[in-house]
């Protein structure tokens, strides 16, 4: 029993080091087998000190240790987003769409909505035409103020880019006095040389623009004066659906309606058998009227003689 009393001691004591009363049990009288003798302070309060005050050092180092890092993610965490630049570029910014909406239905706020959109040309292209889109395109009127040729410029270059170009391209041409300004920015060569690229709506609506700016005479002399008008509109007749057909004929009846008619480079039989073809399909009413007037001009200009003589 002596020989494993050492051991016990031993044991009870690292299992109880931790608790200073834990001493006293082990030196009870209870203990079996050695003879009670006076107590002694035990030899192990010192390690129990300084591992206490190692602990408390660890635990101090590693409490700061935590301090900083926890600062340092926190400091990280939070400065990410000062180097960021902002995502507004990338989002039409809302405030100012919805500030101009509710105030689109007379003259002065189209000019304010006009305005506020060739400013915003400068940073951010596509939330002004956007912006055009929403708020003139529903219910566009006829009578509006003069588009900025800037913002009209920048328009008429993005009709095979943007979506929103070719509405808000027809919408300004309900207006004479956009009209005008179109033709001046050159958007008569712009829709024919982008109508062959343009499908569905879009192009419906391109060609749409393109009539409407040839009924002011600037808009008529540039579209006879355009090298790639007949073969364009020939061309999208065969492609295009009724609306798109009839505002193609129409476009042709201007050209061969026109003091210019003898110097197109296209044979007139030629644009009278695509013209017959598109009257064969589908096509609205006020095509099938146009197309038949536009078949009669053709055939005086094939046989200028037959019709002098009659």
């Amino acid at each position: 029993m002596k020989s494993h009393q050492p051991k016990q001691l031993k044991t009870q004591l690292f299992s109880c080091g931790f608790f200073r009363q834990c001493g006293q049990t082990v030196l009870s009288p209870t203990a079996t087998g050695t003879t009670p003798q006076p107590p002694q302070p035990p030899p192990p309060p010192l390690p129990l000190t300084h591992t206490h005050t190692s602990t408390t050092c660890e635990s101090s180092t590693s409490s700061s240790s935590n301090s900083a890092t926890s600062q340092s993610f926190t400091q990280w965490r939070f400065s990410l987003p000062t180097p960021t630049p902002p995502p507004t570029p990338n989002t039409p910014p809302p405030t100012t769409t919805h500030h101009h909406l509710p105030f689109l239905s007379t003259i002065p706020n189209l000019q304010e909505l006009f305005h506020v959109s060739d400013l915003q040309l400068t940073t951010d292209l596509n939330a002004a035409l956007h912006l055009l889109e929403r708020s003139l395109v529903p219910n566009p009127p006829q009578d509006q103020p003069p588009c900025p040729p800037n913002l009209m410029r920048a328009l008429i270059h993005n009709l095979r880019e943007s979506k929103p170009a070719t509405k808000i391209l027809f919408a300004l041409c309900l207006s004479e006095a956009n009209r005008r300004v179109a033709v001046e920015a050159g958007a008569v060569g712009a829709v024919v040389e982008s109508a062959p690229e343009l499908e569905g709506p879009p192009a419906e609506r391109a060609l749409a623009a393109l009539e409407l700016m040839c009924t002011v005479p600037e808009g008529a002399e540039e579209v006879r004066a355009h090298a790639l008008a007949v073969p364009v509109m020939v061309t999208v007749m065969g492609k295009t659906g009724a609306r798109g057909k009839e505002y193609a004929i129409g476009v042709l009846a201007v050209i061969y309606g026109g003091d210019m008619a003898d110097q197109q480079t296209a044979p007139p039989e030629e644009v009278a058998r695509a013209v017959e073809l598109a009257l064969q399909g589908e096509c609205s009413a006020r095509g099938k009227r146009k197309g038949g007037q536009l078949l009669k001009t053709l055939q005086q200009l094939s046989n200028p003689h037959s019709h002098d003589t009659s």
